[in-house]
């Protein structure tokens, strides 16, 4: 974003762009022929804030605001993209899009309103534009202040914030017409800790579609702290066991595996490409009957959430795998228009300057029925993750690594020693196969998903669950 000081919010009710300029670029788009055309206009604002060393480094506002045009003539996509909603603007990115397409013949049809868009404005009470930069700074010092109170061993805290407020309205040639206002505000605290075996970070976050109002719910003081336990803790850890074991994994942050080594592997362009290991098994056991997941872009104040996607499609709950069958894939608007049915809703782009691709929302595994203290007790030996970093993963395998940045040993049923961080390493498909208890718990963890050089919001989640074979890549014998 560009430095912006006091930018203005826009006015709730205030339209990015009216019919008549809408029906013009649509007809516009089209004039040279093609089959589909769509306009995007989005209006993005925000804040952010950094403390660290004990001051503070960073503190900006900015803008952004433009109109990405889609035009589809057979197998090719035109696109173009315009850094301000002139009518002047918008008519030449439509003719540039149009002239990338150029081929077949069609006409828009008439805009039908989908309804009234709900309105994030509604859900958030604290708008990111309405919180002073002194507020802001406070929320800042409260952090880093219990963080540092937690032992002389904290030797750096950062501590960032930000607060957006995105507002888009999308039309297509098809008879989509949708807008949404969507409000996200994030905290993250990173620790380090120095002990005899060195350094050790730890991290913690809070991040959620609402306003600032989420701080009346979870204090700064309270994501500190656990960033400040975690970096404390590990400066104890011992080497982590290599090779094979039962892992357990934490409700919420375990989530992210899922996301990556079999939610990627679910979505409609994967599949369309052949390169999914999921390619072709509707119908098929590809889990243990006790997995249940879901991608939810509906999911009550969820970092992926929304009311419409990016493409105009009403945000919804999907079944990927209902009791270990795989039910659906996840699609966008132009994939499911060549297979005939419906969008599931993700269709989603990083901004007005990106093409919407397939993209999850909140992907979460639900919850079963076995007591969660229960499921560590009736392990004799394995390894209880309770934070995983970032990893990859091949969606043509299912093959994945990720990072785990809090673990610990199990031993005769209970949580024992800490781990130092180390990698978990294994297969999606055998994961979902391999998980033999699901806890009736529940947590969700916000992140942040790349693909194809855009990024976006998602939420990853699940209950407390067990995996009866998972490699560690750790650096010990036993």
């Amino acid at each position: 974003m560009s430095a912006l000081e006091n930018a203005e919010e826009p006015a709730p009710g205030e339209p990015l762009l009216d019919g008549r300029l809408i029906g013009e670029v649509l007809s516009e788009a089209l004039r040279r022929g093609g089959d589909f055309a769509e306009v995007y206009a989005e209006d993005r604002r925000g804040s952010s804030a950094v403390f660290e060393d004990g001051k503070v480094s960073e503190l900006s506002s900015g803008t952004d605001r433009g109109a990405g045009i889609r035009v589809v003539s057979g197998g090719t996509t035109g696109f173009a993209h315009v850094p301000d909603l002139t009518e002047a603007g918008l008519m030449e990115a439509a003719r540039v899009a149009s002239a990338v397409a150029r081929s077949g013949s069609g006409e828009p049809e008439r805009l039908v309103a989908v309804g009234e868009a709900p309105s994030g404005v509604r859900k958030a009470k604290w708008l990111p534009g309405e919180v002073p930069k002194q507020t802001q700074v406070e929320l800042l010092r409260r952090a880093d202040a219990e963080a540092r109170g937690a032992g002389g061993s904290i030797r750096q805290v950062v501590v960032s914030y930000a607060g957006s407020r995105r507002r888009f309205v999308v039309a297509s040639s098809d008879g989509v017409l949708a807008a949404d206002d969507q409000v996200r505000t994030r905290l993250g605290v990173s620790c380090v800790a120095l002990g005899d075996g060195g350094f050790q970070t730890a991290y913690e976050t809070v991040a959620q579609t609402a306003g600032f109002e989420i701080f009346d719910e979870v204090t700064p003081e309270e994501i500190a702290r656990v960033a400040a336990d975690r970096a404390l803790v590990k400066l104890a850890a011992r080497p982590a066991p290599r090779g094979a074991t039962v892992v357990v994994l934490a409700p919420g942050s375990g989530g992210v595996l899922f996301h990556e080594a079999c939610g990627h592997g679910l979505e409609a362009d994967h599949i369309a490409k052949g390169s999914s290991v999921f390619a072709g098994r509707i119908g098929e056991a590809v889990a243990s009957p006790l997995v249940t997941l879901v991608d939810d872009g509906a999911f009550d104040r969820g970092w992926g959430s929304c009311d419409f996607d990016d493409e105009g499609q009403p945000a919804s709950r999907s079944v990927l795998v209902q009791d270990g069958v795989l039910t659906d894939y996840m699609w966008d608007r132009l994939r499911a228009r060549t297979e005939h049915r419906s969008s599931s809703g993700n269709g989603r782009r990083q901004s007005y300057r990106h093409l919407p691709m397939v993209r999850m929302t909140n992907t979460y595994v639900l919850p079963g029925a076995e007591d969660p203290e229960e499921v560590i007790a009736q392990t004799p030996k394995g390894v209880y993750v309770r934070k995983l970093g970032g990893g990859q993963v091949n969606t043509v395998t299912g093959d994945f690594v990720f990072g785990m940045t809090e673990a610990y040993l199990i031993e005769n049923g209970a949580v024992g020693e800490p781990l130092r961080d180390a990698n978990l390493i294994g297969n999606g498909p055998e994961v979902l196969r391999n998980v033999d208890v699901v806890a009736s718990d529940f947590g969700i963890e916000p992140g942040t998903c790349g693909k194809d050089g855009q990024l976006a919001p998602v939420g990853c989640g699940q209950p407390t669950l067990r995996v009866t074979e998972v490699t560690i890549g750790g650096t010990s014998s036993g």
